[in-house]
């Protein structure tokens, strides 16, 4: 599966019907995953690093890459990787590591060690990977600001659309304003010309009504790692009363 094949599944949605990506964290997962149909699928980079015994933002750059490639390896669908801000790697590195594990996609995030990075340095390294990869990934710009937040005075919403539309300009993809607010939806997919990824939360709207909303691509961040971890968990605890 290439990039080219990823890229086609995120264009042409009709509203309620965005591109439902499911996160899985091991190659067990992945085939459960895609033999339910899903035609392609996003690693959380929370998910992998909870299954490889890390904090999220804490696992080595070679154990998340050597994850990426067993998932890939598991499906014949395309996977998308999320490899946080890049593990500091220069982006020929990145984009060799991606493609020889086997991913088609990935997310890179403008948070770093907690801190929102400046944007047009942010757009700089997109536009380098952009330039390394060709059209050999399918690049989602994850924006951070509604996690990491913004200087005081600073508009969000309008910062938000500020980066997402530098990004594009530097060569992505598809843009990830992650938890940003179901109400700002309409409104940032109309601002940006790009598929716009929501993320699906248990609290928040489903992925159908979150299409309807403006999101052309949907994902669950480590939402379905959790849920499973907590069904072993009840399964467990059944274990030991039975």
């Amino acid at each position: 599966m290439t990039a080219s094949d990823l890229r086609a599944l995120h264009l042409g949605r009709a509203p309620g019907d965005p591109l439902v990506l499911p996160g899985p964290w091991d190659a067990a997962s992945a085939r459960v995953l895609a033999d339910a149909g899903f035609p392609a699928l996003a690693t959380p980079s929370a998910g992998v690093a909870a299954s490889l015994g890390y904090e999220d933002g804490a696992t080595p750059a070679a154990e998340m890459f050597a994850a990426v490639g067993r998932i890939a390896r598991a499906v014949p669908v395309p996977v998308s990787a999320d490899i946080e801000a890049g593990y500091g790697l220069a982006p020929r590195e990145l984009v060799e590591r991606l493609l020889t594990a086997g991913a088609v996609g990935c997310n890179l995030e403008d948070t770093v060690d907690g801190v929102l990075v400046d944007a047009r340095w942010q757009a700089d390294r997109l536009a380098e990977v952009r330039a390394v990869a060709g059209d050999a990934l399918f690049v989602n710009a994850r924006v951070d600001t509604y996690v990491t937040g913004v200087p005081d005075g600073t508009d969000q919403e309008a910062e938000t659309v500020r980066r997402a539309l530098l990004y594009v300009a530097a060569g992505a993809d598809g843009v990830y304003p992650i938890m940003a607010p179901a109400e700002a939806l309409p409104r940032l997919a109309a601002a940006v010309p790009v598929p716009l990824n929501a993320l699906a939360r248990p609290d928040g709207p489903g992925p159908r009504c979150l299409g309807e909303l403006g999101a052309a691509r949907v994902t669950f961040g480590p939402g379905l790692q959790r849920r499973a971890m907590a069904a072993l968990g009840g399964f467990a605890d059944g274990l030991r009363t039975d």
